[in-house]
């Protein structure tokens, strides 16, 4: 069986993580499977917007605990189990800083690095059956995949009551925490998501990628006038292509635009 189900479809690409029989543990194999497909989303245009979501009754619980103790027995060294838990988190970065609208869909289970991948997308949607936590510190483990970054800048200083209290936080919580965007009913899940997922793919592409370049770039507290810079040259960038002048005349003609990422 996959553990990584692909489909393109109208300028979506859904990525499904597959192992519902353990909750979509995430495994290396995993990982790897969803760093290469978001690799070549990076650089795939027919691939206007990324939806991540997952089979079964769980977004993802976490890393699999069983391969995380078999791994470290078996790895020889401090240095080869970092570097190899240092690659599979490029999965998280990807969703991050890939040029592209990112959208998780999640329900049910999400914890521990499961946590992070869905944080790690600019938009997520929750079916009111989520139970989110951290986890981390329930195993001895102190957290990966970028969910210190994420955390930290969602929930401030909360984020150390978070993580090392571990709560369950229900949908209506995460919401008012900012945790998730939106809270649906669990049979509305997957058609919200990809409504979202499509509108963005409709989307001006071009001007989306630098708005979440821009967004990124003030994320990580550049200046006010490294901020200013930045957002002229790529604003100036959006004004000269044909995108931006299809979306003026639809607004001046009070229709709805069409653009075609050029």
């Amino acid at each position: 069986m996959d553990l990584l189900l692909e489909n393109l479809e109208d300028g979506v690409l859904t990525l499904t993580l597959n192992r519902p029989e353990k909750r979509n543990g995430l495994s290396l194999e995993l990982a790897e499977a969803l760093i290469e497909a978001l690799r070549r989303a990076r650089t795939n245009n027919a691939v206007r917007a990324i939806l991540l979501t997952a089979s079964g009754r769980s977004f993802c619980v976490g890393g699999d605990v069983n391969e995380i103790a078999s791994t470290s027995t078996a790895t020889s060294s401090l240095e080869a189990l970092t570097a190899q838990l240092h690659a599979a988190t490029e999965a998280s970065l990807l969703l991050h800083e890939i040029p592209k609208p990112t959208v998780a869909a999640v329900r049910g289970g999400i914890a521990g690095a499961g946590l992070s991948l869905a944080l790690s997308c600019d938009i997520r949607i929750a079916s009111d059956t989520i139970k989110m936590t951290s986890a981390f510190a329930k195993v001895g483990l102190s957290g990966d995949f970028g969910g210190s970054y994420f955390l930290t800048r969602l929930l401030g200083p909360r984020a150390r009551y978070f993580v090392m209290m571990s709560p369950v936080i229900l949908s209506e919580d995460a919401l008012s925490l900012g945790l998730v965007s939106e809270v649906v009913t669990d049979t509305e899940l997957e058609s919200r998501g990809m409504s979202i997922a499509r509108h963005l793919a409709d989307g001006p592409a071009i001007a989306l990628g630098f708005i979440k370049q821009n967004l990124n770039y003030a994320e990580q507290g550049g200046s006010l006038a490294d901020v200013l810079k930045h957002e002229a040259f790529r604003h100036a960038r959006c004004v000269m292509t044909e995108d931006h002048r299809e979306g003026a005349s639809a607004f001046f003609e009070k229709r709805p635009p069409r653009f075609g990422n050029r």
